[in-house]
């Protein structure tokens, strides 16, 4: 931005002493000296001392104001120092108000002073502040587009995070229903599972029941079967016995007959041949009681189901002692 042209300034000392007293000599030149080198407070403190009022103090006052940047008290003074050149006083409150940066009071203290009179560094001066105007208004604008832009930037971004956070929500309420799903299904499948190894377990246990009980039937059957055929051998053995007692009945009965046939024979004989004596006689009479007392034997043991081989053995000895009983 280039740089404002400095405020209108009066050194005129003798019109200056000419509204002075004589007792203001010094102080208005100790003023004077103050603002060449630039103890602008100091200056405008010294010609505020002054005790005569003009509009010449006024505005060489304005002046020391607005060199120690006291811009409002610089407006001031300018304005109280009626009777010095408007156009110049008009362009010095523009350049005060332009330092504030107030462009609108400027840019209408420029325009005041251009009417009354056209001037290069007022024009100059005027084409600035429209200009910083311009550029305050645009930069106004683009820092209000800025602003909206930025607001709008943060609302998106606040519904973007709500959204997200919505989205968030939304997953985490979905998340939560399919693992409570998932769960359920994973509860089912076991409570299914669990049912099953149950059903599979009863079905194993009546199946070792059944296998048991058939175990038992069978081995019932067997027994049943073992015992008829015990029964059915002991009877076939009862029968063969019996069969064979029955057999050596009849063959001991033969040879008792045969036996007693013999003894006959062979007593009747002997009766022929020569006579019995009375001793043979009572030898044949203990060979008859031997007989029977061996037929009442036989008998007995035939009852017991003694084998009938001791009868044979005592029918042999028999034979033999009827052999030697015989004197012939």
């Amino acid at each position: 931005m280039k740089k404002i042209i400095l405020l209108f300034t009066i050194y005129n000392s003798l019109f200056t002493m000419l509204y002075a007293g004589l007792t203001d000599f010094k102080t208005i030149e100790a003023a004077q000296k103050a603002y060449e080198s630039k103890a602008y407070t100091k200056s405008a403190a010294l010609y505020n001392s002054l005790e005569k009022e003009t509009a010449q103090k006024s505005y060489d006052v304005g002046n020391a104001y607005y060199k120690s940047k006291n811009y409002d008290a610089a407006i001031k003074a300018y304005k109280e120092a009626e009777g010095v050149d408007k156009a110049m006083r008009l362009h010095n409150i523009g350049n005060a108000y332009f330092q504030k940066k107030d462009l609108d009071s400027a840019i209408k203290s420029y325009k005041e002073s251009l009417k009354i009179r056209e001037d290069a560094e007022t024009r100059f001066n005027l084409n600035l502040a429209q200009k910083m105007k311009k550029e305050k208004e645009k930069k106004k604008k683009q820092q209000k587009k800025d602003q909206k832009q930025k607001q709008k930037k943060s609302d998106q971004q606040k519904k973007n995070d709500q959204k997200k956070k919505s989205d968030q929500q939304k997953k985490n309420n979905q998340q939560k229903k399919d693992d409570q799903k998932k769960d359920q299904k994973q509860n089912k499948k076991k409570s299914d599972q669990e049912k099953k190894n149950n059903q599979q377990k009863n079905k194993k246990n009546d199946q070792q029941k059944r296998d048991q009980k058939k175990k038992g039937q069978e081995k019932k059957k067997d027994d049943q079967k073992k015992g008829d055929q015990q029964k059915k051998d002991q009877k076939k053995k009862g029968d063969q016995s019996k069969k064979e007692q029955e057999k050596d009945k009849k063959e001991g009965e033969k040879k008792e007959s045969d036996s007693q046939k013999e003894k006959k024979s062979k007593d009747k004989k002997g009766d022929k041949a020569s006579g019995i004596s009375k001793e043979q006689k009572k030898i044949s009479k203990k060979e008859k009681l031997k007989q029977q007392e061996l037929k009442r034997l036989l008998k007995k043991m035939k009852q017991k189901g003694t084998p009938t081989m001791m009868y044979q053995m005592g029918s042999d000895r028999k034979t033999k002692r009827s052999g030697g009983a015989n004197p012939w």
